[in-house]
């Protein structure tokens, strides 16, 4: 490596992307040096990925009792939660992987400093304490955070970092938008024991997924008992004693509630880097413009995670950064991040998982398409008597029925999903599923794939 610079990279963030880049890069010999001023993990480790799955896996234990109780086990039907425990044992589990990488930024030999970074050129940046290093190539790799709608009255609703930090359920919740943030926030709020209501500007959930799917987990979630508003457009929030007061733009007041969360967009961190400056482009949602290689129009900076606006998901930023990084310092200057048929998963309840294609998208591509379904009750749903559907669906195009799109709505959905991805990417054709796949009733109902 070049000795030219202090350091052959310069990681701004210590996210997943971040991290991913600093072990890749030392592990192929390079200099690295880290700038973080916050905890390692970015947004999935501390207010994201885990904490999350964490309480959602609480809210499951929830509805399973719930269930139990119902099957004839002696137990209440809503069990009781000391919330303020679970977040005892959810934050220990966070600082244990807060230990793991700093061991592992440790062994790895990169230099890891609590300070902020501004970019001053092409190769150097300048920490928050004055101090300068410069380094070969920059990766930022900042990530972004949730913003607030620009509505009268916005402060007094949280956005999703602040329901880590509760330490009880609140009674009336109203959480504002209809993206995968808050389908989770109000299945998580509902079955912990909040009466939640989901107040969706448009006309379904989950823009980007399939819409047979988000209308079965719509009717699933009222099933749950979360009211689901659509077409609401929020006009302004104001206060009344203890509570907050949401009014839309077709009515009067909408409703009281003791808290009200946004979920209604994120926002790129890339104030105050210096990139106009340098000549780099920031979309208007802050992101870091990028080429297909993760580079900006400084050829010796880069940018990969949620900063670079493409997929954010914690599995593709540490992907991403992988390549790059091999590209940059391991030799294979043809590596770069393929985003199609990313697999995504929605922890709802059930979970929600789609990889490829949607029907809509399929209809819009191929001419020929042919789409397989399977919708019914799971069989303790079905015990218990349960009104949650699952959903299945292949969607299949051309003569050979190639497999385009799998849309899965259903328990286990985030783990069965990563073998049907695989297939995807290798070009598998609905007949390769034919002699493997059993589809068994697993409910009173006929469970079959048909068309």
């Amino acid at each position: 490596m070049s000795m030219q610079y202090d350091y052959d990279l310069i990681v701004l963030g210590g996210g997943s992307g971040g991290l991913a880049a600093a072990f890749r890069a030392a592990q192929h010999g390079c200099r690295v040096a880290m700038l973080e001023p916050g905890e390692l993990g970015g947004t999935c480790v501390n207010v994201g990925c885990v904490p999350k799955k964490a309480m959602w896996l609480a809210a499951d234990l929830s509805g399973r009792i719930g269930l139990a109780a119902a099957l004839g086990f002696d137990v209440p039907t809503r069990a009781a939660l000391d919330w303020k425990e679970l977040v005892v044992h959810r934050q220990a589990y966070i600082a244990n992987i807060h230990a793991s990488y700093l061991k592992r930024l440790n062994e790895n030999g990169v230099v890891r400093v609590p300070r902020k970074g501004r970019l001053v050129d092409a190769h150097t940046v300048e920490c928050s304490d004055g101090i300068r290093i410069s380094g070969a190539h920059i990766l930022i790799a900042t990530g972004a955070h949730p913003q607030r709608p620009d509505i009268p009255g916005a402060e007094l609703g949280k956005v999703s970092d602040d329901f880590f930090h509760l330490c009880s359920a609140p009674g009336q919740v109203a959480i504002v938008g209809g993206g995968y943030i808050a389908v989770e926030l109000a299945g998580l709020l509902q079955a912990l024991g909040s009466r939640v209501t989901l107040l969706v500007r448009g006309d379904r959930l989950l823009e980007r997924f399939d819409a047979e799917l988000t209308a079965q987990l719509a009717e699933n979630l009222c099933h749950q008992g979360v009211k689901v508003h659509f077409n609401y457009r929020l006009r302004e929030l104001r206060r009344d004693g203890d509570a907050v007061v949401a009014y839309g733009h077709d009515g009067p007041s909408d409703g009281h509630f003791d808290e009200v969360f946004f979920a209604t967009g994120r926002r790129g961190n890339s104030a105050g880097l210096g990139l106009e400056a340098l000549g780099i482009e920031v979309g208007d949602k802050g992101e870091v413009e990028v080429d297909e290689w993760q580079t900006t129009a400084v050829p010796s900076v880069h940018a990969v995670g949620d900063i670079a606006g493409k997929v954010g998901l914690t599995p593709v930023a540490i992907a991403a950064a992988r390549k790059l990084m091999d590209r940059l310092f391991g030799g294979q200057p043809h590596a770069k991040m393929d985003y199609e048929n990313v697999a995504s998963v929605v922890f709802s309840h059930p979970a929600l998982g789609a990889v490829g294609l949607s029907e809509e998208e399929a209809r819009a591509r191929f001419d020929d398409v042919r789409v397989y379904r399977s919708n019914f009750r799971p069989m303790l749903q079905a015990l218990a008597n349960g009104s949650q559907r699952s959903l299945f669906k292949l969607v299949c195009a051309g003569p050979e029925e190639r497999v385009v799109g799998v849309h899965l709505l259903g328990e286990g959905a985030d783990e069965i999903l990563q073998g049907f991805a695989v297939a995807v990417k290798m070009g598998a054709t609905k007949s390769c599923f034919d002699d493997t796949v059993a589809i068994h009733p697993t409910s009173a109902e006929e469970v079959v794939l048909m068309r």
